[in-house]
């Protein structure tokens, strides 16, 4: 079974970046090695959050929800204590 991921990553400026992939270790990976252009100046990333989808159209459907007004309220009461 294949899984799709939505994560959030804090970044160096204390604010979150929200992706999805299919391959959450291999994509933290190119974060982190700065081959991701919107990322690559807010280094170091810290993986904060994420969620398990069973479609790439879940995971996609999710991360426009979680960049949403409604959505970053949902992360900021999950994540409080990391923000």
């Amino acid at each position: 079974m294949t899984f799709y991921y939505t994560y959030v990553l804090k970044c160096a400026d204390h604010e979150w970046y929200i992706g999805f992939t299919e391959n959450i270790g291999s994509r933290l990976k190119e974060h982190r090695n700065g081959k991701v252009t919107a990322t690559i100046n807010r280094r170091p990333l810290e993986l904060v959050y994420y969620e398990a989808c069973l479609s790439m159209t879940s995971a996609m459907h999710r991360e426009r929800q979680l960049k949403t007004g409604f959505g970053r309220a949902y992360l900021k009461r999950r994540l409080s204590d990391i923000r």
